[in-house]
């Protein structure tokens, strides 16, 4: 009976700590062993791998986390009388397409002088709104190693972040990703594998940055 009963307990405990487990790896926030987001010392979420403005929107913690960043629906609470979303103003987005080239030389992480300049020229943008949220994704061309490529991609998004911090965005409203070389936009159009100018020259519009500014005026 006791082996028994010891049995059942290790199953229950093996059983809660899957649940845990997965729970854990579906919420975009840190979550403390009291179920209570985790925050910074000034009072910010700590976010997790799985973070991004969409998952954010499905998270228990999102609107008390980052309410700012998403649709006034989510976070808008029901009338009593119909239900609906009491209204306010919609988030609308831009997104802008950079070539990588612009910004940066080939095969490096430096904004160029002429990076910045079309850098500038966002920020100016984002401050004629009431900003959201900025999503910067880099990508890089086939050219090189899968593991290569990503470090390049996340690199060169961490660039740009770092640019627009500097020149007065909030850092917790740009989000970075580097998506490698897994989307490109030349499909199967540039032939070969040897790098070669031509080759390069060919498979230049999959090295860009799409950046997103989302906001509302």
């Amino acid at each position: 009976m006791i082996k028994n009963i010891a049995k059942k307990s290790l199953v229950l405990a093996l059983l809660a700590g899957i649940g845990f487990a997965a729970t854990a790896q579906e919420r975009v926030y840190v979550i403390d062993q009291r179920d209570v987001v985790a925050k910074s010392g000034f009072g910010l979420c700590w976010r997790t791998g799985y973070w991004t403005p969409a998952a954010a929107a499905k998270d228990a913690a999102g609107c008390e986390c980052d309410k700012d960043l998403l649709p006034a629906e989510v976070c808008a609470p029901k009338t009593a009388a119909t239900g609906a979303a009491v209204a306010g103003p919609k988030p609308t987005g831009e997104k802008i397409t950079v070539a990588a080239d612009a910004l940066f030389d080939f095969n490096k992480a430096v904004l160029r002088p002429e990076g910045k300049a079309k850098l500038d020229e966002l920020v100016s943008k984002a401050k004629a709104i009431k900003l959201e949220v900025i999503l910067a994704v880099g990508h890089t061309d086939r050219i090189g190693g899968d593991a290569y490529n990503q470090k390049l991609s996340e690199k060169r998004a961490a660039a740009v972040k770092e640019y627009l911090v500097a020149k007065g965005i909030e850092a917790n409203r740009v989000y970075t990703e580097g998506k490698g070389e897994k989307q490109p936009v030349t499909g199967d159009k540039c032939k070969g594998t040897t790098k070669s100018k031509a080759l390069i020259d060919c498979l230049q519009p999959d090295r860009r940055v799409d950046i997103e500014v989302i906001g509302t005026k």
